[in-house]
């Protein structure tokens, strides 16, 4: 469980380890406590979407809404809560190569241990919806190779997303998929697939590379098994809005309760206790820490 003293120093390394034995899962969080909660429900690694943090923070669909600045200090905020390995959707870069270094820098400076770039136009929004177009690929090759030349750590993952199957079809986002590649990316993201044939024939095409599913709840593309996911190869798989979308079924039911009754009275069996909760956000921890440091400043004083 993650220690608020100590930070841990060897996330990006334990990513890379993780990567050369696929599939590793990649659990979607919003905040530190969702954050938390994937870390002690037993993952390696957790993963901050951007349609999740629009939605938490804004209330608002993913359709470009936040800023750089602000999606790296979501990511700050979790990567802070948690000592497993974190990946962060780093959008289009927001904007050109030039600030595409800044932003891995940034996201780098966070605490994350990978980041994904796509090759969306701006305004991006969630690769599941319609009305996106992508960049030239070339151009989006000359942000890959910057993000890789930017990184301080060569453990940190860059991973390459191309929207391009939805407009141009597979074969296309194939031959992007490959040239990011080439470009220097650690990890291959052909969004949206819309059928197992599409997911399939994707997999063997790119066999030899790590290839990451967007595993995205109720979306677009077929929700397979995890036999499935072994079958063709998959060495990433995301699981991204699962938090927010329990968070909003959860507190529906919540609110309306309290609406219909006036009180949660018919509710509260069915939560945390009080002590359950400041236990899963580490009271025990700052308590002996707040001792510690208080014992400390008494023994200096006497």
């Amino acid at each position: 469980m993650s220690d608020f003293l100590e930070r841990p120093q060897s996330r990006n390394a334990r990513l890379r380890q993780l990567l050369r034995s696929p599939p590793v899962l990649a659990v979607g969080a919003h905040d530190g406590l969702s954050a938390r909660l994937v870390e002690q429900a037993g993952f390696d690694v957790v993963y901050m979407g951007g349609f999740a943090t629009t939605g938490s923070l804004l209330g608002r669909p993913d359709m470009a809404l936040l800023s750089g600045s602000e999606m790296i200090e979501n990511a700050r905020r979790m990567a802070q809560a948690v000592t497993i390995p974190m990946i962060a959707d780093a959008d289009t870069g927001y904007g050109n190569a030039i600030d595409v270094i800044r932003t891995v820098h940034d996201y780098e400076a966070s605490g994350v241990s990978g980041i994904h770039l796509e090759d969306q136009k701006a305004p991006k929004r969630c690769g599941h919806m319609q009305g996106k177009d992508v960049i030239p690929a070339g151009e989006m090759v000359g942000k890959l190779k910057a993000a890789v030349a930017a990184r301080s750590d060569k453990d940190f993952v860059i991973i390459a997303r191309t929207d391009s199957l939805a407009i141009h079809g597979v074969d296309e986002a194939i031959d992007r998929a490959l040239r990011y590649r080439d470009a220097g990316a650690d990890v291959l993201w052909v969004e949206a697939p819309k059928d197992e044939a599409q997911l399939a024939d994707i997999a063997k095409r790119l066999e030899g590379c790590t290839v990451c599913l967007n595993w995205l709840e109720n979306g677009v593309t077929p929700m397979i098994t995890m036999e499935k996911i072994k079958e063709y190869g998959f060495g990433l798989v995301l699981y991204p809005i699962g938090s927010v979308l329990t968070l909003v079924s959860a507190l529906r039911e919540h609110y309306a309760s309290v609406r219909r009754n006036g009180t949660p009275l018919d509710r509260v069996g069915q939560l945390p206790s009080f002590s359950d909760y400041t236990k899963t956000v580490g009271i025990q921890e700052i308590t002996e820490l707040a001792k510690k440091f208080d014992d400390a400043d008494r023994a200096a004083q006497s």
